[in-house]
């Protein structure tokens, strides 16, 4: 693996983290405000603190070493819109979702995107090599063992948190499009602002937003938009530029290993024997996926 590549899938891994982490963070705003208004104020923070990370990277490009090439036009504003749209609506099922169904569930299902990414890719005529889709596989297998107990049955949280699977999908299918070609900072802040006034404006139709409610979840509001927003997406934008989207996809759902890991560090948790295998099967994946990528970006 050459460096251009490893520095990718460790961004990449770091958006996992985080993402795995932040399902401490979502649950817990949920018990004191509702979904939209957790999703617009977490979304608007991260556009917020992305604001003065633009100014210090056009300072680091005024210099003139990474001067030129970057598009700040039509085409970063279409990214940008595009990517907040699907955001807001893949976000969206997933706060409902999250109400209907278990948490174990809801990991499995939206992580399913690791399969959906690579059949997606087929209608826009990009190949997927055999290593990869065998990684697909050894990942959903692992995703299974990790997070499902008992039988799958597809209720109504269910379906919600697949449609969201699919979205996210499309949502990495569109970064892996515009992230060559534009900013990709400034199209991750264009998108926290699109997702958080498109929030804002249906918590104040279907919820009765309280600054009272909204101060008193400020942990995890503050977590959800400063790392989960700020931090994590603009890393996938940036971390996903010139990567094959399904190796992209396969890193990022280590989110669902990095939340029971988290859950046996902070919360003392244990691991049976069916979840570490789960684990060593999501690793396995990785690894394997990456094999094809090496010849890339010498």
């Amino acid at each position: 693996m050459n460096k251009f590549v490893l520095r990718q899938s460790v961004l990449l891994f770091l958006t996992a983290v985080i993402w795995g982490v932040a399902f401490v963070a979502q649950s817990a705003g949920m018990e004191y405000i509702g979904p939209f208004t957790y999703n617009g104020v977490r979304n608007i923070l991260g556009g917020i603190v992305l604001l003065p990370c633009i100014g210090f990277l056009d300072k680091i490009r005024d210099s003139g070493e990474h001067a030129g090439g970057i598009k700040t036009g039509k085409q970063l504003l279409i990214g940008g819109l595009c990517c907040g749209l699907i955001l807001f609506a893949a976000g969206s099922f997933q706060q409902f979702g999250i109400q209907y169904t278990s948490v174990g569930k809801a990991g499995f299902i939206t992580a399913m995107y690791i399969l959906i990414v690579p059949i997606m890719g087929l209608f826009i005529r990009r190949k997927v090599g055999l290593k990869v889709w065998i990684g697909v596989v050894f990942a959903v297998c692992g995703l299974y063992l990790l997070c499902m107990s008992g039988n799958l049955r597809l209720e109504k949280g269910d379906a919600m948190v697949l449609v969201c699977a699919v979205i996210f999908s499309l949502h990495i299918l569109v970064i892996d499009y515009f992230s060559p070609r534009v900013d990709g900072v400034r199209m991750a802040c264009i998108q926290f602002w699109v997702c958080g006034i498109l929030s804002v404006i249906c918590s104040f139709l279907f919820e009765t937003p309280q600054l009272h409610s909204i101060l008193a979840a400020w942990k995890p509001v503050c977590y959800g938009g400063i790392m989960s927003c700020g931090v994590a997406y603009t890393l996938q934008i940036v971390g996903q530029r010139d990567m094959n989207p399904t190796v992209a996809s396969l890193i990022l759902s280590l989110e669902s290993v990095v939340s029971v890991v988290a859950g046996f560090l902070i919360l003392h948790q244990t691991m049976s024997g069916r979840e570490l295998l789960g684990c060593c099967l999501m690793v396995a994946a990785i690894v394997l996926a990456q094999l094809p990528e090496q010849c890339k970006h010498a």
